[in-house]
């Protein structure tokens, strides 16, 4: 299973020199949230359409959705972007919805395919939420390290 270790940084080249820190973000000291299995790409857009209102495909054609930041020959991880509207999304979601969102989120067909429950989005959803809002407290950006 992928590792995805979503974290804050100030700016796109402090997030992809994460590759060359010893234990990755966490290791360079940056605020870190690690998920296993939750892609920064498909996974994360259908978060943001969900949290949002949007469609995926909308979602997905945002230009920080999901895009590549690293040099894609690194051998065993790449830096990917998230957008600054799941990142405000994040941060503002109110307690009272993160468990209808968490629901919502664990019937996408990615994450019902791979078994995930509503509880178990909820608990993702929280740790993201937090990062988020500590993120836009800082002024930071959300990034994901993904490595198999």
């Amino acid at each position: 299973m992928t590792r995805c270790d979503y974290f804050s940084a100030p700016d796109d080249a402090t997030a992809v020199a994460v590759l060359d820190a010893p234990g990755g973000p966490d290791g360079a000291g940056l605020d870190t949230v690690p998920l296993k299995g939750v892609d920064p790409v498909v996974v994360i857009a259908r978060l943001e359409a969900v949290l949002t209102g949007c469609t995926y495909e909308e979602a997905h054609a945002r230009p920080r959705s999901g895009r590549l930041l690293s040099d894609p020959q690194h051998d065993e991880a790449f830096v990917v972007s998230l957008t600054g509207t799941l990142a405000e999304a994040l941060a503002a979601l109110p307690p009272d919805r993160l468990l209808p969102a968490a629901t919502a989120w664990s019937a996408t067909e990615e994450l019902r395919l791979d078994g995930v429950t509503p509880d178990t989005a909820a608990d993702a959803l929280h740790a993201l939420s937090a990062l988020a809002h500590r993120a836009r407290t800082d002024g930071r950006h959300l990034y994901c390290r993904w490595s198999l």
